[in-house]
């Protein structure tokens, strides 16, 4: 049984370094690092925490099993043992499994009306005060980023950031708790606009977009090409008789920078890298915005009741999340933020489905 999680010996010395690189002051004077090394170490603690637990029950039930040999007084606690070396390893198991990438980002929500006119719009509003009580439950940070009112009340749309306060365990961020949340919100109530009493139904959509952490440049020596050539002056003028100019090619991107200004080769330098970081964010940001742009159109690919993901029924006071079959008879509360129960529904399918598809 020891070979079955013979993989995380690898975790186990790179948790061991990390460790060591966290207790060296001299790490924060790089906010960046610390703050890479800090996550790295809280995404790996949990996993670290649930191999011990199981390494542990199973020395204890080998041990259980040795004294039982000896003395037939022992046998009555092996069965606790070994429904102890169960738990640990479908524990250890389950923390093994794939993570999303962006399970320790905040989001980036953003709520459209869709069919339904008016009535549509005061949904959206509606959806709006749900996932920031949610937030508030949750002890995360919400910051309206952009919004266009409806004149009836409520939103034709409107964009807003979800944010958790200091470091948050991994699976406790927005993003991880929110990501199933994308899809078509449908409702089904009488409006207030509507004078006869009848139930309408009306859409909104919802997106949710992971964040992105303020793209970090990696300008490696070995992909710059570097050339030096004598500055000039207005007229083809030499400024100096020294090479002092510089031209810096990044090879991958294409991305030429050059600079003369300055009298010395290494200053000119110095300038034409920090442009040349710059350009390279820049290029950064439109290559992450489109493929987030990518993802919102997998996510909702038109505000149309016939792609539901999710039913509020006001009149029965029921939710109905239709790609788990969850059905939940407190609509009021979940309008308020109670959305646990139906978050962690999704949460355990999607860990069903990875643990199935990981024994195979």
């Amino acid at each position: 049984m020891s070979d079955k999680f013979g993989n995380v010996s690898d975790l186990l010395v790179e948790y061991v370094e990390l460790e060591k690189e966290l207790a060296d002051p001299s790490i924060h004077s790089d906010q960046g690092k610390a703050r890479k090394l800090g996550k790295r170490y809280a995404q790996l603690g949990p996993v670290i925490a649930g191999y011990r637990a199981w390494k542990s029950a199973t020395d204890d039930l080998a041990a259980g099993k040795e004294m039982a040999a000896e003395d037939a007084a022992f046998e009555s606690e092996l069965p606790a043992l070994s429904a102890k070396v169960l738990e640990t390893e479908e524990k250890l198991e389950e923390l093994l499994l794939p993570r999303d990438p962006n399970d320790d980002r905040d989001v980036i929500m953003e709520i459209k009306a869709g069919v339904g006119g008016d009535e549509s719009a005061i949904f959206a509003g509606d959806l709006l005060r749900m996932y920031q009580r949610y937030a508030e439950k949750n002890g995360w940070k919400t910051e309206i980023i952009d919004a266009t009112d409806s004149e009836m009340g409520g939103y034709k749309d409107i964009s807003m950031a979800i944010k958790s306060k200091g470091t948050a365990e991994p699976g406790h961020t927005p993003y991880a708790k929110l990501k199933f949340e994308g899809g078509v919100h449908r409702v089904q109530r009488v409006p207030e606009t509507e004078s006869q009493g009848r139930i309408h139904t009306s859409a909104a959509g919802v997106l949710i977009l992971a964040e992105a952490d303020e793209v970090d440049v990696e300008v490696r020596q070995q992909d710059l090409r570097i050339d030096v050539y004598r500055s000039s002056g207005p007229g083809g003028q030499s400024v100096n008789t020294t090479d002092s100019a510089v031209r810096i090619t990044h090879i991958p991107t294409g991305i030429v920078v050059s600079c003369q200004n300055e009298k010395s080769q290494l200053q000119n330098k110095e300038s034409a890298l920090r442009i040349l970081r710059a350009r390279m964010l820049a290029a950064a940001q439109e290559e992450a915005d489109r493929i987030a742009s990518e993802a919102r159109k997998e996510q909702v690919k038109s505000v149309d009741r016939s792609e539901r993901i999710r039913t509020y029924n006001y009149p029965e006071n029921r939710l109905s999340d239709h790609r788990v079959n969850f059905k939940a008879n407190n609509l009021d509360a979940v309008m308020n933020g109670d959305l646990d129960d139906v978050i962690n529904a999704l949460l355990e399918a999607d860990k069903a489905a990875k643990l199935a598809s990981s024994d195979h």
